[in-house]
Parts: C-alpha cells; structure tokens; sequence
C-alpha cells in the first residue's frame, strides 16, 4: 500500500503485478456514502487492486458522521486498496521535467475506471472536456483510442459512470444531453465497439433530500455486479 499518495506514483512500477486495477471515484452526492460497500465487495477478489479518487464535495459526505459515513481514509484499511488521492495530492511540490503526472500515472494504471457517484456537476464538465480538479483531469486524459498505453494493457480499459442527483436535476433537459454524449457518443455497444463509457443508469427511490423520484444512484450491488462480469470475475455470495 502506498502510505503517502503524495509521493511520486509509477504505474510501471505495477505493470506486471498480475492484478487488476479498478479506479473508483466518487463525486459530490450523497450517493458517496456507499464507496465503502463499493470498494469492500471489489476487493473480496484477491487479483482486484484498488485506488480512490475523492472530489472535495464527495469528501465531505465521508468525515465520520455515522457508521454508513466512515472517516475517508479509513478505507485504506481494507485490504486490497492501495491509496487514496484527492486534488492536492497532483500538485504536492512544484513539478520539473521528468517527474511523473499523477493523473497521466492513474490514467496509465488503471484497468477500468468507475465514478460512483457521479453528480450532475462532475457529469457536466466531463461531457465538456473541463479537467479543473484529479479526477476530471483523469478522465480528460483517458486513452479513449487504446493506442496510448498500448504497452501497459492488453485492450482499451472502460470508463463506468454511475449518474446520482436529485430528480429535478435528473429531468432538466440539459442532462439528457450529457448523457446522450456518454451513452451515444462515447458510449461502448456491440454496435459501438470504438466507445468507451458505461452508463449505470440511475433508479426511481426515496432520495436523501425527501424528493422521491429518479436520480438515485443504481444500488452498489448492482454497480459491483456490473464491473464483475466486466473484469471477468465470479460474483462473491455474502
């Protein structure tokens, strides 16, 4: 495990490991709550390792408030994560030529990337190209063509958003754009095998905010499922 983030990361330095690199990453939703059972199903799998990207919304959501709302680094205590990153840890010290790029190294690393949540404000500036924090800049980077990091990995790793907001949010028009770019445009299909994304779709629940409608995140189990016959594994029965 990586006890200080901050310090240089080499994806090449795991090239070889045998493992599989899930990316998960959380944005600001409430929806954050459940990185934990996210990431703690992932990692009952001993070949799946682990790194977490956290906004500084989605943080907030994880500070310790209640059971369901553990200390964020407290997840680094399961085994199988590797590090935790927020922004800070891109720009620990002033960059010159020939250190690494923590969001190219991440890009690099990873197997397959999941955003779960992903909030209406993360989903937008991704459609657009906007890479103003970690994981924006991850994904603004991802080899979208499978061509760049043809020497790290054997085909072109996936993109799995998980979209989470209120419902009003959900059925502005706006949104059915940007999923529309996720899901049309970039979106991966057998009618589509150049595309890249995933859309976890959300679901109709009692939201967080008393709103009962659509814009809830797809339940983690779902969303774990979903990335196990991605990656080929066999689903652990709890």
């Amino acid at each position: 495990m990586d006890s200080a983030p901050s310090e240089s990361f080499s994806a090449q330095k795991y090239q070889n490991d045998q493992k599989i690199h899930c990316l998960i990453a959380a944005s600001g939703s409430v929806a954050s709550i459940k990185l934990s059972q996210i990431t703690e199903a992932l990692c009952q799998h001993p070949s799946v390792s682990v790194r977490i990207i956290v906004t500084q919304a989605a943080e907030r959501f994880l500070s310790g408030q209640s059971n369901e709302q553990p200390i964020l680094d407290s997840l680094q205590k399961i085994k199988g994560v590797e590090a935790i990153y927020r922004d800070e840890d891109e720009w620990t010290k002033p960059w010159i030529r020939g250190d690494n790029i923590l969001h190219i190294e991440l890009r690099k690393w990873a197997h397959v990337l999941l955003i779960a949540p992903l909030s209406a404000n993360t989903m937008a500036k991704m459609t657009v190209g906007i890479a103003d924090n970690l994981l924006l800049s991850v994904i603004r980077a991802w080899d979208t063509t499978g061509l760049v990091d043809g020497n790290f990995k054997a085909e072109k790793p996936r993109i799995f958003v998980a979209p989470a907001m209120n419902s009003a949010m959900w059925n502005q028009p706006i949104t059915s754009q940007q999923i529309g770019i996720l899901r049309d445009q970039w979106g991966w299909s057998s009618a589509n095998p150049e595309g890249w994304v995933t859309v976890l779709p959300p679901i109709d629940k009692a939201l967080a905010c008393g709103d009962v409608g659509n814009g809830g995140m797809m339940d983690w189990r779902d969303i774990v499922r979903h990335l196990e016959e991605h990656l080929g594994l066999s689903a652990i029965k709890s």
